[in-house]
């Protein structure tokens, strides 16, 4: 058969496959669980797997800090060699399975990877799977990960990509089968889209997948502007598109756009939505009987899924596609976890050390080890998991740590949750004096709190959230606060560690707890990583990707989809931490900035700056480059980052580094959604902080400044 001719043109094999089946073998395949086709010699196949940190659902895998925690690292060169090790780990469990027969859920070559929703809201359960709340920093890590996983093989894919949820899509979760998101053209081409047009335009990312909700009326998995203006012929996408579980049959039952599956299934695919995770699709055949859609887009649509399976190698023998021979031994193998544990480590983020008390010594005599998340196991892992050989959690690591002679007391004090007596009447801070006693006889606490998957998820997955799977609150749960003052008040040096995949209420802490440290949910190694910042082996240079907030008061109504007093870019207020902010054991100095004084529009702009290690330790700084307009007719953001390198300086060293901004990067919006770069003022900034009052107060690295006069005509950019 000609289709199984690797000489011949994927056009050519693809028109071949296609002419050999029948209209309902065709339609068999454009569900996620499509169906075997014996006389073509086709198996089933499940387009469904999960990789968002590790290959997951799918048995043994290394599993990685949360999209969140890789996104705090900054740091894209890394999360390319994450994602690059978890698509080894996917070939070589896929092809494991195949040659045994099992081509079960979670076990095929189509990941549904990465999340490039912008975080816009803390309460939304489903930020720990973002990379944060910024368009920049999402579309650059965006783009490693994509990178990473498809392989840079001219003919094959490692494994194939999924940017989703396109496009505008956070929440609440509660309402995401038949919510209308209305946002403004400025917004949509401002902050929601660039990560994705990054992944479609530079990535080459093989899948797109479509969110539940509307976007300004349209189902976003039947959109004509999203699907066939924006992505197919603004950016010129070849690949696939895939609806969100259940999102074709919403079109109908919740959304109300249409009455029938067969018209949801025929207006989804007629407007370029390919597969279908759910079971409406198999209604294309009354749909073609109603005359609601024809054949040959039928066809259309099945060539795109057959393209993703010939870029795979799928229809090829084994020995000409490289990625089939990668070895089952290399899955969880120790590389891979050292890894895991070098992305946790990157990962953390040092928020305070007041009078250094980090790091700590190895050999205090005894080191009283509190709180609900020091032995847990969950808040390693965040959602969308595989299954780890072996977790080492905060209480593991601290005690893989320590010189022999420390003792490590433990008393978790507290449930994570609970405020109300047991079922027989006991208190909930009934642990408070076991707590207090190790307390007492410690010469430093370590206090381990936040909260867990079991609070904040995807929908139907935090059982404790509002249910829906967002925080109702940002505050610690249960007892944890009166736990944490009560061991605060004993004087003894107190450090806090947080666990959580999204911005808490840290008030009180960051006035009365000498130090603290967002982990997030770190991986299987978290527990080890943890250990190395909290005892010097490792200097913390992880930055928040998404802003602390002091409370809910800070933050629109949760169903607003503008960005006017939303993230670092457009909030008014002075948040509590705030967008890529972090500490060091160490100091870095700026100097030498440099930029021409003017550029003309639709010229690159070239800026170079100085960053020595002017501590006594060797690190890490992130240099971040932020952007700000000084003129303008049109809203733009406070500021917006535009670069940012994570180096590695030894004490006394000094380095340049050099950001190249494209014409888009000095561009703004205007109400219209156009992408415009005007003859103005700009101003730019570099340094290790976002450029805000909080981190002069902090006494953190103050960024360096300088303007640029942008000059000559106006021009308007592709969108």
């Amino acid at each position: 058969m000609l289709f199984r001719q690797i000489d011949r043109t994927m056009a050519e094999r693809i028109a071949d496959l296609i002419s050999r089946m029948t209209v309902h073998e065709k339609i068999s395949q454009m569900v996620y669980n499509s169906r075997a086709i014996p006389h073509l010699g086709i198996e089933e196949y499940n387009w469904w797997n999960e990789c968002l940190h590790g290959v997951g659902r799918a048995g043994i895998a290394t599993v990685f800090p949360q999209a969140i925690g890789m996104a705090a690292a900054f740091n894209s060169e890394l999360l390319y060699k994450v994602a690059d090790v978890i698509a080894d780990e996917a070939r070589a469990k896929h092809h494991e399975a195949a040659r045994r027969h099992d081509r079960e859920i979670y076990k095929g070559l189509t990941y549904w990877t990465p999340t490039i929703n912008i975080f816009r809201d803390p309460r939304w359960g489903r930020g720990q799977e973002t990379y944060g709340e910024d368009p920049y920093l999402t579309g650059k890590l965006g783009l490693a990960f994509v990178q990473g996983l498809q392989g840079d093989h001219p003919e094959y894919m490692k494994i194939a990509a999924c940017a989703k949820h396109f496009a505008a899509h956070s929440g609440p979760e509660s309402l995401r089968h038949s919510f209308d998101v209305q946002v403004s053209e400025k917004d949509l081409y401002e902050t929601y889209l660039p990560a994705f047009r990054e992944l479609v335009v530079e990535g080459k990312v093989e899948s797109v997948m479509g969110a539940y909700d509307r976007t300004n009326g349209e189902p976003c998995c039947a959109s004509p502007t999203l699907l066939q203006d924006i992505l197919r012929d603004a950016w010129g996408f070849d690949g696939h598109v895939v609806s969100d579980c259940g999102a074709i049959h919403d079109i109908h039952a919740h959304h109300k756009v249409t009455d029938t599956p067969a018209q949801s299934a025929a207006l989804a695919v007629s407007y370029g939505c390919d597969l279908n995770c759910g079971r409406v699709y198999p209604h294309l055949l009354e749909a073609l009987e109603q005359g609601l859609i024809d054949e040959e887009t039928i066809d259309e649509a099945l060539s795109r899924l057959l393209q993703t399976k010939f870029r795979l190698g799928m229809f090829d023998p084994e020995d000409v596609v490289p990625y089939a021979q990668i070895p089952y031994e290399i899955v969880a193998s120790p590389e891979h976890r050292a890894l895991a544990r070098e992305m946790a480590r990157q990962s953390m983020v040092l928020l305070k050390n007041d009078n250094d008390l980090l790091p700590l010594s190895k050999d205090l005599k005894t080191i009283a080890v509190i709180g609900p998340n020091a032995n847990a196991d969950n808040v390693l892992l965040g959602n969308y998991y595989g299954t780890s050989t072996k977790l080492v959690n905060a209480l593991d690591g601290i005690r893989n740590k320590v010189e022999p002679a420390t003792k490590v007391l433990y008393a978790n004090g507290c449930d994570l949750i609970s405020t109300k007596p047991s079922y027989w009447g006991n208190s909930p801070a009934a642990g408070f004096s076991e707590a207090m006693a190790m307390v007492d006889r410690a010469d430093c606490v370590i206090f381990c709190a936040g909260i867990s998957p079991a609070l904040e998820g995807e929908e139907g997955e935090a059982a404790n959230s509002d249910g829906g799977g967002d925080k109702l609150t940002l505050d610690l749960p249960g007892m944890q606060q009166q736990l944490l003052e009560e061991v605060c008040q004993s004087g003894k040096p107190v450090v806090l560690v947080v666990f959580s995949g999204s911005p808490l209420n840290l008030n009180w802490a960051a006035e009365h707890v000498p130090a603290i440290v967002q982990a997030w949910y770190p991986g299987e190694e978290g527990g080890n990583a943890l250990a190395d910042i909290l005892f010097g082996d490792y200097n913390p240079a992880g930055r928040l990707p998404v802003t602390f907030v002091k409370s809910l008061d800070q933050v629109p109504e949760f169903t607003d989809y503008s960005m006017e007093g939303r993230t670092y870019r457009y909030l008014r207020e002075e948040p509590l931490y705030p967008f890529g902010y972090g500490l060091s054991y160490t100091n870095f100095t700026y100097s030498n900035l440099s930029t021409p004084k003017e550029i003309a529009t639709g010229q690159e702009l070239i800026v170079t700056v100085d960053v020595e290690n002017s501590g006594s330790r060797g690190g890490d700084e992130v240099v971040q480059l932020y952007v700000k307009h000084q003129e303008g007719d049109v809203p733009t953001p406070n500021f917006s980052l535009q670069g940012f390198q994570r180096v590695t300086l030894q004490s006394g060293e000094k380095k340049t580094v050099r950001f190249t901004l494209a014409p888009r990067q000095l561009a703004v919006y205007d109400e219209h959604g156009s992408c415009l770069v005007k003859p103005e003022p700009l101003q730019v900034f570099v340094g290790g902080s976002q450029p805000d009052s909080l981190s002069l107060r902090l006494t953190h690295q103050i960024p360096l400044s300088t303007e640029v006069n942008l000059v000559g005509e106006s021009m308007e950019l592709p969108r």
